[in-house]
């Protein structure tokens, strides 16, 4: 959100007497030269004098400090400095007092998110070195880091996400807290998880918050099947890099951005069911017979545990289920070619195709063969309206049944082949290949 709404704010507060700061992210955005996402200001103005002040709020958070001003389309969230009380359920305090700027600095949960701009007088207040750790690119609670991940244990997954993000490193001493508290995950909800996973996942520092999930346990605790496939050994003449865990983060590194949840939980997700199928033939060869269905099942328990949409389970699953197809590709009917390159995921399965390679054997004939078909099907739709409908099959006398689908999947199939010039001569093939009903 733009800056221009947040400094009207503060304006506004300060002419009527308040203090009032941007407050947290935005701040150490602007100092580390970023584009903030959005602008929160903060002040000593209570909830009702806010929305006193104000013609269009939304009272959303008030007995937290906090009211939603909105200003032509935007949103800007406007907190009134508080201390938190006690916090009951490893979330939320069950309540708070108001209080000055720095009482309120002291509650936040890490020191580059604890400094406050004043837009006016163009200064920085810093009550907890947080310009300091900026300068050292260092992720640092504030006080003492085990009483706040004691505190919200969100902050578990938030430490991570901004040191990878950042692409900064905790101090010894946050990191050490972290570590300890992971275990203490369990009591945030599978929503608020699922946002921080997606945010770190989807970010061009995945690896980087991939290697501090899997440092910190977090991995063993939020995604226990993608932490058994350490040590889960690969043929080496198709997987020189090693295990499938070894294999992922290969993985992970390759992609081209943008990066959706769908294809970043399909990469994770791409060979989880390798550990449970794993098998040694009489050969001494290492298989793994099945194990894209059983990953896709097991994708869909974990992305249901973690409350993603359906339609992202839909996703997900389908990318998983269907990455070994690839390497039949060259050897498909056109008709079951077309088919599978209709579906919705397809384009992000290619990428899927194309890191899975590139993380193993590195050979991308198949990747490079569908490349090409894709250019020699552009002309046209690869599943155009169908040439027979069940309204002829009617027409020609036929009663409704099972036997329909059997027939027109027939007629699509010759269809996409190119096997009829018109819709008369595809009706006088069903004619003379199924002579009645």
């Amino acid at each position: 959100m733009g800056e221009a709404g947040a400094r009207k704010i503060v304006d506004h507060l300060r002419e009527h007497g308040f203090e009032a700061y941007y407050a947290g992210g935005c701040v150490r955005d602007r100092l580390l030269g970023l584009e903030p996402h959005d602008y929160d200001v903060a002040t000593n103005a209570s909830p009702d004098q806010v929305q006193a002040l104000f013609s269009r709020t939304l009272a959303v958070g008030a007995q937290f400090g906090v009211v939603i001003v909105l200003d032509e389309d935007q949103e800007f969230q406007v907190a009134t400095f508080r201390a938190d009380g006690a916090y009951i359920d490893g979330r939320h305090p069950e309540g708070v007092v108001f209080t000055t700027a720095e009482g309120d600095a002291l509650r936040r949960d890490f020191t580059v998110n604890g400094l406050f701009y004043d837009p006016i007088a163009e200064r920085v207040i810093d009550f907890v070195g947080g310009q300091g750790d900026l300068e050292k690119h260092v992720i640092r609670a504030i006080g003492d880091p085990s009483a706040r991940f004691t505190e919200d244990k969100l902050r578990l997954l938030r430490g991570v996400r901004f040191a990878a993000t950042l692409d900064f490193e905790f101090d010894p001493e946050t990191w050490e807290a972290l570590r300890l508290h992971a275990p203490d995950i369990h009591q945030v909800s599978a929503e608020r998880i699922r946002e921080e996973l997606v945010k770190i996942f989807t970010s061009p520092s995945r690896v980087r918050g991939f290697d501090l999930l899997d440092a910190s346990g977090l991995i063993q605790e939020l995604l226990p099947e993608l932490a058994a496939t350490k040590g889960c050994e690969q043929p080496p003449e198709f997987h020189p890099e090693g295990d499938v865990f070894v294999h992922t983060r290969l993985m992970l590194s390759l992609l081209q951005e943008p990066v959706s949840p769908a294809l970043a939980f399909s990469v994770l997700f791409h060979d989880i069911g390798k550990p449970p199928c794993f098998k040694v033939d009489a050969t001494g060869r290492i298989r793994f017979n099945g194990h894209e269905h059983v990953g896709a099942e097991m994708t869909e328990k974990i992305m249901t545990r973690l409350r993603f949409s359906n339609h992202e389970i839909d996703d997900t699953v389908e990318m998983v289920r269907h990455h070994m197809a690839f390497k039949d590709v060259q050897n498909m009917r056109i008709a079951k070619l077309k088919r599978f390159m209709a579906r919705r995921t397809f384009p992000e399965e290619m990428e899927l195709h194309r890191v899975d390679c590139l993380s193993s054997h590195g050979m991308l004939d198949n990747y490079a063969f569908l490349r090409e078909r894709e250019a020699a099907f552009a002309h046209e739709p690869l599943i155009p309206p169908r040439l027979v409908t069940g309204d002829d099959l009617v027409s020609l006398g036929w009663k409704p049944g099972p036997v329909f689908k059997l027939v027109l999947d027939a007629v699509q199939n010759r269809q996409l082949e190119n096997a009829f010039s018109s819709r008369e001569e595809a009706i006088d093939w069903v004619k003379h290949n199924y002579p009645s009903s």
